[in-house]
């Protein structure tokens, strides 16, 4: 089964990579945010270690992964998306965290 997920970025990695507030991603099998996020990573290359530690895999500390108004920042990245995401109802958010003093 394949996917379509809509994911939305925040600015500064819009920019990085060239595109508008959403692209899309193809996942093959389960639709997962570790999965997600390799093919974002696949069709973007320049995104690679600016979300996800390219080592590690870990999320980067100052994004947050939101999905149907959940945080899903610390599930496990490969548990199934929520349905809504799967059915490209809802996108997948990427949300730089705002820190301020």
């Amino acid at each position: 089964m394949t996917s379509t997920v809509r994911i939305e970025l925040p600015a500064h990695l819009r920019t990085l990579a060239g595109v508008d507030r959403e692209v899309t991603v193809e996942v093959e099998g389960t639709a997962t945010l570790r999965a997600a996020m390799d093919e974002l990573e696949a069709r973007y290359p320049m995104l690679c270690g600016t979300i996800r530690d390219q080592i590690t895999q870990q999320r980067r500390p100052f994004l947050r992964f939101f999905a149907c108004q959940e945080d899903l920042s610390h599930d496990s990245p490969d548990d199934p998306l929520p349905e809504a995401i799967i059915l490209g109802k809802e996108p997948l958010i990427v949300l730089g965290a705002i820190a301020g003093g």
